[in-house]
């Protein structure tokens, strides 16, 4: 018999990773049945669990990919030197996180799917584990990029940095909501909003 290459079964545990984001997208996870994602990746049974045991391994799976890639999205960011100003950032951030590589989803799917993985670690204790691990590891990178803004003169000794890096995590997430809930959030939206109460102080009379 002749062996299965490792291409071959990337692409196939792909397949099934990515017709099984669209079922959870469309209808929730505990609306999705395991018929409904056999039916929608064309496999059988046998041939989907084999790479997975059940639907929570699914979940898992997708909760890990989908996390690390907003995780890779913010580190990625915060690699540049010297940093960009919160709202130029920020505004990069979202646009990869929503850009649609992950799963082949549009902008809105992919946000409502990044939404229900979120409310659904408040009751599997797996994928909180997933979360808070992620969550930590970029409240780390980017307690050092605001370490950066103090380097480069941009930020006062004053300021927490871990507080800072928890508030533009926050702002990210939040428009990642906007997206799933309303839909039309745009990179540029959030760096003109961001830009505007950055420029906050006095205003000189015209």
């Amino acid at each position: 018999m002749a062996r299965v290459s490792q291409e071959h079964l990337d692409a196939r545990r792909r397949q099934i990773l990515d017709g099984a984001a669209r079922c959870f997208a469309r209808s929730g996870f505990h609306g999705t049945s395991m018929q409904d994602v056999l039916k929608e990746v064309g496999l059988s049974a046998g041939a989907v669990y084999r790479y997975f045991p059940g639907k929570e391994d699914i979940i898992a799976a997708i909760t890990e990919e989908t996390f690390a890639a907003i995780r890779d999205a913010f580190e990625e960011a915060g690699r540049v030197v010297p940093p960009p100003t919160p709202d130029v950032l920020l505004s990069s951030v979202l646009g990869r996180v929503l850009s649609g590589e992950l799963h082949g989803l549009d902008r809105r799917t992919f946000a409502a799917l990044a939404v229900q993985l979120w409310s659904e670690t408040l009751r599997d204790r797996r994928l909180a584990a997933q979360l808070d691990e992620g969550y930590a590891t970029m409240r780390t990178a980017w307690t050092g990029l605001v370490e950066a803004y103090r380097d480069a003169g941009l930020l006062g000794g004053d300021v927490v940095a871990d507080h800072m890096a928890r508030t533009m995590i926050a702002t990210a997430q939040g428009f990642i909501v906007q997206e799933a809930l309303f839909g039309d959030v745009r990179p540029e939206v959030l760096e003109d909003g961001l830009h505007g109460l950055m420029s906050m102080g006095p205003q000189k009379p015209s």
